[in-house]
Protein backbone atom coordinates (compact mmCIF):
# COMPACT_ATOMS: atom_id res chain seq x y z
CA UNK A 1 0.00 0.00 0.00
CA UNK A 2 1.30 3.33 -0.65
CA UNK A 3 2.13 6.19 2.34
CA UNK A 4 -0.36 9.33 2.97
CA UNK A 5 2.21 11.28 1.33
CA UNK A 6 3.58 8.69 -1.68
CA UNK A 7 -0.54 8.75 -2.38
CA UNK A 8 -1.05 12.56 -2.35
CA UNK A 9 2.15 13.05 -4.37
CA UNK A 10 0.50 10.40 -6.95
CA UNK A 11 -2.35 11.88 -7.36
CA UNK A 12 -1.24 15.35 -7.93
CA UNK A 13 1.14 14.16 -10.81
CA UNK A 14 -2.05 12.18 -12.41
CA UNK A 15 -3.73 15.87 -12.00
CA UNK A 16 -0.80 17.53 -13.93
CA UNK A 17 -0.49 14.93 -16.49
CA UNK A 18 -4.18 15.40 -17.35
CA UNK A 19 -3.62 19.36 -17.56
CA UNK A 20 -1.03 18.39 -20.02
CA UNK A 21 -3.20 15.90 -22.24
CA UNK A 22 -5.81 18.35 -22.24
CA UNK A 23 -3.35 21.02 -24.44
CA UNK A 24 -2.64 17.81 -26.73
CA UNK A 25 -6.54 17.57 -27.62
CA UNK A 26 -7.56 21.39 -27.92
CA UNK A 27 -7.22 22.91 -31.51
CA UNK A 28 -4.32 24.84 -32.23
CA UNK A 29 -6.46 28.45 -31.93
CA UNK A 30 -6.39 27.63 -28.43
CA UNK A 31 -2.94 28.55 -28.08
CA UNK A 32 -2.87 31.65 -29.52
CA UNK A 33 -6.51 33.30 -28.34
CA UNK A 34 -5.10 34.56 -24.81
CA UNK A 35 -8.14 37.44 -24.63
CA UNK A 36 -11.08 34.83 -24.96
CA UNK A 37 -11.58 32.68 -22.02
CA UNK A 38 -14.04 30.55 -23.51
CA UNK A 39 -10.81 29.48 -25.90
CA UNK A 40 -8.68 27.85 -22.82
CA UNK A 41 -8.48 24.90 -21.35
CA UNK A 42 -7.23 26.10 -18.27
CA UNK A 43 -7.15 29.36 -15.67
CA UNK A 44 -8.24 32.86 -16.75
CA UNK A 45 -7.38 34.94 -20.19
CA UNK A 46 -3.57 35.85 -19.61
CA UNK A 47 -2.52 39.82 -19.63
CA UNK A 48 -0.22 39.74 -22.69
CA UNK A 49 2.42 41.91 -21.25
CA UNK A 50 2.87 39.59 -18.01
CA UNK A 51 2.84 36.42 -20.55
CA UNK A 52 6.13 38.34 -22.78
CA UNK A 53 7.66 38.67 -19.58
CA UNK A 54 7.41 35.34 -18.32
CA UNK A 55 8.09 33.83 -21.88
CA UNK A 56 11.58 36.17 -22.08
CA UNK A 57 12.68 35.12 -18.14
CA UNK A 58 12.15 31.67 -19.19
CA UNK A 59 14.44 32.11 -22.16
CA UNK A 60 17.06 33.62 -20.88
CA UNK A 61 17.51 31.86 -17.50
CA UNK A 62 17.94 28.50 -19.42
CA UNK A 63 20.44 30.31 -21.59
CA UNK A 64 22.18 31.06 -18.63
CA UNK A 65 21.72 28.19 -16.72
CA UNK A 66 20.71 25.09 -18.50
CA UNK A 67 16.95 23.36 -18.65
CA UNK A 68 17.32 20.97 -15.95
CA UNK A 69 18.36 23.93 -13.05
CA UNK A 70 15.64 25.80 -14.22
CA UNK A 71 13.29 25.92 -11.56
CA UNK A 72 9.18 27.73 -11.51
CA UNK A 73 10.71 29.91 -8.71
CA UNK A 74 13.26 31.43 -10.70
CA UNK A 75 11.29 32.00 -13.73
CA UNK A 76 8.89 34.03 -11.56
CA UNK A 77 11.63 35.71 -9.42
CA UNK A 78 12.78 36.69 -13.34
CA UNK A 79 9.55 38.36 -14.43
CA UNK A 80 8.44 39.75 -11.23
CA UNK A 81 5.14 37.21 -11.39
CA UNK A 82 3.80 35.12 -9.00
CA UNK A 83 4.51 31.42 -8.88
CA UNK A 84 0.89 30.52 -9.10
CA UNK A 85 0.00 33.25 -12.11
CA UNK A 86 2.64 30.44 -13.90
CA UNK A 87 0.91 27.73 -13.13
CA UNK A 88 -2.52 28.99 -14.02
CA UNK A 89 -1.29 29.85 -17.28
CA UNK A 90 0.79 26.75 -17.71
CA UNK A 91 1.07 23.08 -16.56
CA UNK A 92 4.63 22.76 -15.88
CA UNK A 93 8.19 24.92 -16.64
CA UNK A 94 8.83 22.97 -19.50
CA UNK A 95 5.36 23.98 -21.07
CA UNK A 96 7.01 27.85 -20.60
CA UNK A 97 10.12 26.97 -21.55
CA UNK A 98 8.73 24.98 -25.30
CA UNK A 99 6.26 27.92 -25.93
CA UNK A 100 9.32 30.50 -25.27
CA UNK A 101 11.36 28.79 -27.48
CA UNK A 102 7.82 28.28 -29.93
CA UNK A 103 6.97 31.77 -30.49
CA UNK A 104 11.18 32.85 -30.30
CA UNK A 105 11.92 30.70 -33.67
CA UNK A 106 7.92 31.37 -35.05
CA UNK A 107 9.44 34.90 -34.99
CA UNK A 108 13.36 34.05 -36.26
CA UNK A 109 12.25 31.13 -38.82
CA UNK A 110 9.04 31.84 -40.22
CA UNK A 111 7.87 29.12 -43.37
CA UNK A 112 8.97 30.73 -46.26
CA UNK A 113 6.32 32.21 -49.36
CA UNK A 114 8.87 32.40 -52.40
CA UNK A 115 6.87 31.09 -54.77
CA UNK A 116 8.85 27.80 -55.53
CA UNK A 117 8.35 24.90 -53.19
CA UNK A 118 11.57 23.69 -53.66
CA UNK A 119 13.12 26.87 -52.04
CA UNK A 120 9.97 27.31 -49.27
CA UNK A 121 11.30 23.77 -48.18
CA UNK A 122 14.90 24.43 -48.67
CA UNK A 123 14.97 27.95 -46.62
CA UNK A 124 13.21 26.48 -43.65
CA UNK A 125 15.04 23.45 -43.52
CA UNK A 126 18.19 25.49 -43.18
CA UNK A 127 16.58 28.01 -40.93
CA UNK A 128 15.50 24.91 -38.43
CA UNK A 129 19.03 23.64 -38.61
CA UNK A 130 20.59 26.93 -37.34
CA UNK A 131 18.34 26.66 -34.51
CA UNK A 132 19.92 23.31 -33.64
CA UNK A 133 23.09 23.90 -34.15
CA UNK A 134 23.10 27.31 -32.43
CA UNK A 135 22.61 28.09 -28.53
CA UNK A 136 19.34 27.11 -28.55
CA UNK A 137 19.62 23.69 -29.69
CA UNK A 138 21.32 23.05 -26.82
CA UNK A 139 17.73 23.23 -24.89
CA UNK A 140 16.22 21.89 -27.92
CA UNK A 141 18.13 18.30 -28.03
CA UNK A 142 17.39 18.47 -24.03
CA UNK A 143 13.84 18.60 -24.20
CA UNK A 144 13.77 15.93 -26.86
CA UNK A 145 15.51 13.88 -25.02
CA UNK A 146 13.92 13.92 -21.84
CA UNK A 147 10.66 13.68 -23.32
CA UNK A 148 11.91 10.05 -24.31
CA UNK A 149 11.40 8.95 -20.63
CA UNK A 150 8.57 11.72 -19.32
CA UNK A 151 5.42 10.92 -20.35
CA UNK A 152 4.32 14.54 -19.17
CA UNK A 153 7.08 16.68 -20.77
CA UNK A 154 6.34 14.37 -24.23
CA UNK A 155 2.63 15.28 -23.41
CA UNK A 156 3.66 19.07 -23.42
CA UNK A 157 6.52 19.20 -25.89
CA UNK A 158 3.75 17.82 -28.78
CA UNK A 159 0.75 20.15 -27.78
CA UNK A 160 3.37 23.12 -27.20
CA UNK A 161 5.67 22.93 -30.08
CA UNK A 162 5.15 20.54 -32.27
CA UNK A 163 1.67 20.96 -33.36
CA UNK A 164 1.91 24.35 -33.51
CA UNK A 165 5.08 23.93 -35.71
CA UNK A 166 3.55 21.44 -38.04
CA UNK A 167 0.08 23.39 -38.28
CA UNK A 168 2.44 26.26 -39.76
CA UNK A 169 4.64 24.03 -42.07
CA UNK A 170 2.16 22.14 -42.80
CA UNK A 171 -0.21 25.53 -43.93
CA UNK A 172 3.34 26.18 -46.12
CA UNK A 173 2.91 23.32 -48.22
CA UNK A 174 -0.52 23.40 -48.36
CA UNK A 175 -0.24 26.65 -50.98
CA UNK A 176 1.58 24.17 -53.50
CA UNK A 177 -1.01 21.56 -53.89
CA UNK A 178 -2.32 21.31 -56.97
CA UNK A 179 0.59 22.96 -58.54
CA UNK A 180 4.10 21.50 -57.54
CA UNK A 181 2.73 18.87 -55.22
CA UNK A 182 -0.09 16.09 -56.21
CA UNK A 183 -3.42 16.70 -54.75
CA UNK A 184 -3.74 13.39 -52.94
CA UNK A 185 0.14 14.29 -51.05
CA UNK A 186 0.40 13.68 -47.52
CA UNK A 187 1.63 16.42 -46.07
CA UNK A 188 2.27 14.78 -42.73
CA UNK A 189 3.99 12.03 -43.87
CA UNK A 190 5.88 14.66 -46.42
CA UNK A 191 6.51 16.83 -43.13
CA UNK A 192 7.75 13.20 -41.62
CA UNK A 193 10.47 12.43 -44.09
CA UNK A 194 11.34 16.21 -44.33
CA UNK A 195 12.26 16.70 -40.37
CA UNK A 196 12.22 13.49 -39.67
CA UNK A 197 15.99 12.71 -40.45
CA UNK A 198 16.93 16.16 -38.50
CA UNK A 199 15.74 15.23 -35.22
CA UNK A 200 17.65 11.81 -35.59
CA UNK A 201 20.94 13.96 -36.11
CA UNK A 202 20.73 16.04 -33.35
CA UNK A 203 20.18 12.81 -31.38
CA UNK A 204 21.91 10.48 -32.49
CA UNK A 205 25.23 12.81 -33.34
CA UNK A 206 26.35 10.13 -36.09
CA UNK A 207 26.25 12.83 -38.67
CA UNK A 208 26.78 16.62 -38.83
CA UNK A 209 23.79 18.99 -39.73
CA UNK A 210 24.84 21.33 -42.39
CA UNK A 211 22.95 23.49 -44.87
CA UNK A 212 24.39 21.27 -47.29
CA UNK A 213 22.11 18.47 -45.59
CA UNK A 214 18.99 20.72 -46.27
CA UNK A 215 19.38 21.20 -49.35
CA UNK A 216 20.50 17.37 -50.38
CA UNK A 217 17.34 16.63 -47.85
CA UNK A 218 14.57 18.80 -49.99
CA UNK A 219 16.05 17.57 -53.36
CA UNK A 220 15.57 13.70 -52.23
CA UNK A 221 12.15 14.64 -50.40
CA UNK A 222 10.59 16.63 -53.08
CA UNK A 223 11.97 14.18 -56.01
CA UNK A 224 9.47 11.80 -55.02
CA UNK A 225 6.47 13.87 -53.98
CA UNK A 226 6.72 16.15 -57.11
CA UNK A 227 3.66 16.56 -59.44
CA UNK A 228 4.21 14.68 -62.16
Amino acid sequence: MCSPGNSWRIRRRERRFIAVTALVREPIETHRQDDDPRQRARGRPRDEVARKRILEAALELVEELGFAAITTDAIAERAGASKATIYRWWPNKAAVLIEALREAVAQETPFPDTGSLREDVRIQLRDFIKLLTGRRGRLFKALVAAAQNDLELAATFRAVWMAPRRAVAKAGLERHRGRELKKDADLDLIMDALYGPLYFRLLAGHRSLTEKLADELADTVLEGIRKR
